[in-house]
């Protein structure tokens, strides 16, 4: 349970967001409540093609962020919470790396040493309006 690879996004009523990660909840525990998996993240068409990426996922392939892969789910998942809760909570400009990097810290990639994952995340952060405040 420390990889973070297996992690989703929950979604709650309020509209707001959490990180759960899969490996260390039994399936009962996710039952009546509203979760968004990796493969939820991009927008489908009916004979589901995708259509369109989420920001974030098209920033990490922009960024050329992850090589295997292994994590990227995780960190997809992560880094929409993390970018929902500065639309809630917006951040410094100055606090905005130190931010991304408390909010995915705990997400482990062995192939690429984070920048990119980080610098991605940053990018749609600044992009977003309300995110960052000047």
């Amino acid at each position: 349970g420390i990889c973070h690879a297996c992690t989703i996004v929950e979604n709650h009523p309020d509209g707001s967001t959490t990180e759960s990660r899969t490996c260390v909840f039994s399936a009962h525990y996710f039952n009546n409540k509203s979760i968004t998996t990796i493969e939820g993240q991009a927008k489908y068409d009916k004979l589901g093609k995708v259509e369109a990426l989420t920001p974030v996922q098209q920033a990490f392939i922009d960024h050329f962020s992850f090589q295997c892969g292994y994590c990227t789910p995780g960190f997809v998942a992560g880094a929409t919470v993390f970018l929902d809760g500065l639309k809630r909570k917006p951040v410094q400009r100055a606090n905005l790396e130190s931010a991304i990097e408390e909010a995915l810290n705990d997400h482990i990639c062995r192939c690429t040493g984070y920048v990119r994952y980080y610098e991605a995340v940053k990018e749609v952060a600044l992009a977003t309006p309300g995110c960052v405040i000047d």
